[in-house]
């Protein structure tokens, strides 16, 4: 570390050119890269996966959550002339679509309700799903035109209700806005950390120089491997946040040798000896949680680990080259040019004054008194966070309202099963798909936990057929799970051994892919958590030169993470909270993939404050041997 000081500050006006040239490329990478992102949210490998894509191969739709169109009669709706048109009609809208209904199914009741007066046609939109998603408002402004006078219609499904909820906009603002709306966040806190400008906005750029190199590096991995469109998000988002983080702490440690009478040369040895060592073993963490998602065997997830991975990396970089150079080359100014009066200003080096040193010292006095209140909040947390039910929301629970709510409502008013919206696919190939499969149909009609059944001619073709099935519940609902058992361990089989060893039957659609996209992840979980626990108790174990401090490091990060997915629970889950402060409706469920998210980034961010406190309780301990005013300078300084 001493090396590299001296070749930082020696050689300062090169670092600091060297990285406004890469930055200014930087720029550059992150437009360039805009088109190629994957978009993908494959699941490869996986039974209901791959028969959902040879389905798509073979019929061209059926990736896509269907549309559903819901008709209103006062009489029996299978008699008014024209809702057949309707359907063609609406459909039209997205070329190759296909649809399934009472009147491409020879007029099966699955499709209307039982006192006839609400009928429902599924429209699967054709092509693979993407990020953007497929608009709803074309397809209903059509099927609204073309329906018949005295008939109600409406446009519900998946997708609309998101839309609705969403307030019809697929989207969130920009990579580019989302990292101004962080960065003036951050400008605030740090007008209240530092009080001078230069304190203030070398955080700043520091960040700017680590999120657009990052871009440079995802832009050239692309032509490596597919990076998820995702990626993005987390660049410009966790790399403001570590970036930040990393350049506190050497200004932290840069203005606190200064005031302690150290000429610029001393304060930055120093600083880069102890900040700049945990910098890089906190970044190290914070990979090392990134890059465990390798395990996952989803390639868009992948993708997002070792993409993510480069964020901390290049933060890190930055942090221990440009950050000193640019400290070393303001010296004493990074005081100067105050913007707020110091009373303001958190931070005192006086041990008996600012509120972090008295509550160094009421930890350090009463331990067990703070370590119990601690406990005690943490384990009611924790209560919650078991409680977990990561799944998709059911269509029940989107909030919103407009026409894809009341179509909802006009179906389950009637009797008809919301598991309309998201219908199973029992996918026939071989010898036996061209066979008649009314018997296979009335079969599946009579298993537990199917409301109806039917073989639209729209969904056969070459050496396939599609029999369309709704479940008796939402299909993201728990009890659809033992549905989705039943049909694979029961009818799939039976069906199977009728029409023949050369016939394949495979349970597909979207609630067994949902599934199986949670089996995916979460049956991969343990090693993911092995492979983390692991290489930083071992990085830990290097760097702080013990066996226990890395083992509570890692008990206590694990803990807090459960902490966090008790939060979460409480919130988003449970919906205590989370409609009247943040407008979001609770939907008793966490959207799958989110639990992940959180482990990979929060695991790795929590072990960055970790290593910061600790790396300087150790440094206080090494220097007096006493560690009651280690761990409160520590916590103080930190």
């Amino acid at each position: 570390m001493d090396r590299l000081t001296h070749y930082v500050t020696h050689h300062r006006l090169i670092v600091i050119g060297v990285w406004v040239l890469l930055t200014a490329f930087g720029g550059f990478a992150s437009v360039q890269v805009a088109d190629r992102w994957l978009e993908d949210f494959s699941i490869p490998g996986y039974a209901a996966y791959e028969a959902n894509q040879r389905s798509v191969e073979a019929l061209g739709s059926g990736e896509i959550e269907p549309f559903v169109a819901v008709f209103t009669a006062t009489g029996d709706v299978t008699k008014v002339p024209g809702i057949e048109q309707a359907i063609t009609t609406a459909a039209a809208v997205t070329p190759g679509s296909r649809v399934s209904s009472y009147f491409t199914t020879g007029g099966d009741d699955a499709y209307v309700s039982p006192d006839k007066r609400v009928m429902f046609a599924e429209i699967y939109p054709a092509g693979q799903s993407s990020f953007e998603g497929v608009p709803d408002e074309p397809t209903r402004k059509a099927l609204l035109a073309a329906t018949p006078e005295g008939v109600t219609a409406n446009l519900t499904g998946i997708l609309p209700l998101f839309l609705s909820a969403s307030e019809g906009e697929t989207g969130g603002p920009s990579v580019l806005v989302e990292a101004l709306i962080g960065g003036l966040g951050a400008l605030v806190i740090l007008f209240f950390t530092f009080g001078t400008l230069p304190a203030v906005l070398l955080p700043l750029v520091t960040a700017l120089v680590a999120i657009l190199n990052t871009f440079t590096l995802i832009w050239l991995l692309t032509y490596v491997t597919d990076v998820s469109i995702i990626v993005q998000f987390l660049v410009a988002l966790i790399g403001l946040g570590v970036a930040i983080d990393y350049a506190l702490l050497m200004i932290f440690r840069y203005r606190e040798e200064l005031r302690h009478g150290n000429d610029q040369d001393v304060a930055i040895a120093q600083t880069m000896r102890h900040a700049g060592r945990s910098v890089i073993v906190s970044g190290s963490t914070v990979a090392i949680g990134l890059l465990s998602m390798i395990f996952i065997p989803l390639p868009f997830i992948r993708s997002i680990g070792i993409g993510g991975m480069l964020i901390p990396a290049v933060s890190v970089l930055v942090a221990i080259t440009l950050t000193p150079a640019l400290l070393y080359t303001l010296g004493s100014k990074i005081n100067s040019v105050r913007v707020l009066p110091r009373r303001l200003v958190e931070g005192s080096d006086d041990p008996e004054k600012g509120f972090w040193n008295r509550w160094g010292r009421t930890v350090t006095r009463r331990p067990a008194i703070v370590a119990s209140v601690g406990i005690a909040i943490v384990a009611v947390l924790l209560f919650y966070g078991l409680q977990m039910n990561p799944a998709d929301a059911q269509a029940k629970d989107f909030p919103g309202g407009g026409d894809a709510h009341t179509g909802l409502q006009a179906l389950t008013d009637s009797g008809i099963s919301p598991g309309v919206l998201k219908p199973f696919q029992i996918v026939v190939e071989g010898p036996g798909a061209s066979t008649d499969l009314a018997g296979v149909v009335t079969r599946l009609e009579a298993t537990e936990g199917i409301a109806g059944a039917a073989l639209p001619t729209s969904a056969r073709g070459d050496g396939i057929s599609l029999i369309e099935a709704f479940a008796t519940t939402d299909g993201s609902a728990k009890p659809t799970r033992e549905t989705i058992n039943r049909l694979k361990d029961d009818f799939a089989v039976v069906t199977r051994a009728e029409l023949g060893p050369e016939t394949t039957v495979t349970v597909a659609g979207l609630p067994p892919q949902e599934r199986e996209f949670i089996r995916a992840v979460y049956g991969s979980f343990p090693y993911v958590l092995l492979f983390v626990i692991v290489l930083t108790y071992i990085l830990l174990a290097r760097a702080f030169r013990s066996l226990i401090l890395p083992l509570k490091a890692v008990i206590l990060n694990l803990v807090s993470l459960g902490a966090a997915y008790g939060i979460i629970v409480f919130i988003f889950q449970k919906g205590h909270g989370s409609e009247e402060i943040w407008n979001v409706a609770s939907t008793d469920s966490i959207i799958s993939w989110i639990p992940l998210m959180i482990f990979a980034f929060l695991y790795g961010l929590s072990m960055d404050y970790e290593v910061f406190m600790l790396t300087r309780m150790r440094e206080a301990y090494d220097e007096t041997g006493d560690t009651p005013a280690a761990v409160g300078l520590g916590l103080a300084r930190t």
